[in-house]
């Protein structure tokens, strides 16, 4: 090994002074151009991206202008406007669940873990969650009576998944349903979700059409900034619409 250093070592003093530039500017030219290269494929990667977070916040939009009309809310626009706002607090989150190779060592093993909890149950803070995926399944929704249902995976369509704000906006219609996602034991599952929310300073509200002597406010009037706050406070599956619930002495009419 010594040798071989050595014979390097000998190689590069003798090299011409000259050789030694010429191969600097070579090696210069070559990391501009690659960064060139760099650049330019992220510029497109961030250009398709943005086009992607143009479009899933129109069918976001569009999806709260329909919920509005079908609840007879005379303003179309009463929960759409709030993502459409310039200052809304809306992200894109890109999320990768590895495989998890099975533990058991034989087939009498019990219990195998052909599935493990990627994302804990919670429900989604935002008012509304346009989801992708790859064909590899793993999101489970809870029903009513806390069965957990596993959702179909298909690349071709989007999971619509109504958040606790959309819950408040509209007084308990829509529920926010609660979710998790599991690992596959041999694929990998990829997935993009779109969170549309408002800006921090929004205030969320009931729509006054949606109130009634029958139908009574739910919920405490407060802002996304604050919703945000009180959820990063607490386990991610504690229930946070809660913190904010009416008591029944201050239920509004």
């Amino acid at each position: 090994m010594k040798n071989k250093i050595n014979f390097i070592s000998t190689k590069l003093s003798n090299l011409n002074p000259q050789n030694n530039t010429h191969q600097s500017n070579l090696k210069r030219q070559y990391c501009t151009h690659q960064l060139e290269k760099a650049k330019e494929k992220q510029s497109t990667s961030s250009s398709a991206v943005s086009a992607y977070i143009e479009a899933v916040r129109e069918l976001a939009c569009e999806l709260l202008d329909l919920l509005a009309e079908g609840l007879w809310v005379p303003d179309r626009s009463v929960f759409s406007r709030l993502i459409r706002d310039v200052d809304s607090d809306s992200i894109i989150r890109l999320n990768h669940y590895p495989p998890m190779p099975m533990l058991c060592q034989d087939k009498d093993s019990s219990p195998c873990n052909q599935n493990k909890v990627g994302f804990g149950e919670h429900s989604d803070p935002q008012i509304l969650t346009i989801l992708r995926s790859n064909d590899v399944g793993g999101l489970q929704i809870s029903l009513n009576d806390g069965a957990w249902v596993p959702v179909t995976p298909d690349p071709a369509t989007f999971c619509v998944n109504v958040g606790d704000l959309l819950q408040a906006m509209t007084n308990g219609r829509f529920v926010s349903v609660r979710h998790k996602a599991l690992t596959n034991s041999s694929k990998s599952r990829l997935s993009m979700a779109y969170f549309a929310a408002p800006p921090p300073d929004a205030r969320i509200t009931v729509p006054p059409e949606m109130i009634s002597p029958n139908k009574p406010a739910l919920y405490k009037p407060f802002t996304w900034g604050e919703f945000k706050k009180a959820a990063f406070a607490l386990r991610l599956g504690d229930s946070r619409l809660g913190l904010f619930r009416m008591e029944c002495d201050e239920q509004v009419a």
